[in-house]
């Protein structure tokens, strides 16, 4: 680990971020150049002590995970992510874990969408980065490990996850998603990962095994999710989705496709917006 160098690179890097580049106000009595620690704890996810910490050569050594978010909340390229990897005592991660970590490019898009709900997503449905609105509007999906990681695993293992999707849409998104998988299974012959995921979602559910006995294959492009939003109520949501040209991760966009659910995501906005006034968080059930 180059303690020195990491952090005269995370210095460089937070004061070359305006920071309307990641969708906050640059008020009149703004006198950082570029990001605040204060604000690159908060993108990241981690305490304002470590940061500093991490910017004065004093911290113990990052792990993979806190580079991520490091890197996902600097819009750092692929090139300077895999450089602050280095720096940290860390091989950049190989491929299958590249894949986890988004693409500074579609990160500025969820940034440049404001207040409409996007998410980037990996080939298996990873949360990978979302902006304020899909949090606000799905929860923050950030925090899972292990196959809860995967939205297939969730619906056929946790059935209690199937509770913000209306009921008359279940069996058809449950159809979606093992399609979807099938896809990638094809994509991806011999990975490990998710042969592996199949194996487990097999020995989990019996509705996973007679959808994929089925063998429809699909990737989903676009849709229609009805959503029962546990605050605001019954939205109904179209869903385009964007994927990168090796198909190795996804940009999801979500606009509201009546009036009523236009009006609802807007309550949802000044709801969230008076939360974060007061210090208050409240995620949506997943």
């Amino acid at each position: 680990m180059e303690r020195d160098q990491l952090a005269d690179f995370l210095r460089r890097r937070r004061k070359a971020i305006r920071p309307a580049d990641v969708g906050l106000a640059d008020g009149p009595r703004r006198r950082t150049t570029g990001l605040r620690r204060e604000e690159v704890a908060m993108l990241a996810g981690m305490s304002v002590d470590y940061v500093v910490r991490l910017e004065q050569g004093r911290s113990s050594q990052p792990s993979t995970q806190l580079l991520g978010s490091l890197a996902r909340a600097l819009r750092l390229s692929d090139d300077e992510r895999d450089h602050l990897f280095h720096l940290a005592g860390h091989h950049p991660p190989p491929a299958d874990g590249v894949a986890r970590l988004a693409r500074a490019g579609l990160i500025r898009m969820l940034d440049l969408l404001g207040d409409t709900p996007a998410m980037v997503l990996s080939d298996l449905g990873e949360v990978l980065a979302q902006n304020r609105a899909a949090a606000l509007l799905a929860g923050d999906r950030g925090g899972f490990s292990g196959d809860l990681r995967y939205p297939v695993y969730r619906w056929f293992a946790d059935p209690a996850s199937r509770a913000v999707v209306a009921p008359e849409e279940r069996e058809g998104y449950g159809r979606h998603l093992v399609a979807d998988l099938r896809a990638a299974v094809g994509r991806r012959s011999g990975d490990p990962t998710v042969a592996g995921l199949v194996d487990r979602l097999r020995t989990a559910s019996t509705d996973f095994r007679r959808l994929w006995d089925e063998h429809e294959v699909a990737v989903r492009r676009a849709d229609r999710k009805t959503l029962l939003h546990p605050r605001v109520g019954r939205m109904v949501m179209e869903c385009e989705t964007l994927v990168t040209p090796d198909q190795g991760q996804q940009l999801l966009v979500l606009t509201p496709a009546d009036s009523e659910t236009r009006e609802r995501l807007e309550l949802l906005r000044v709801l969230g917006s008076q939360e974060f006034s007061t210090g208050v968080t409240g995620t949506p059930t997943r």
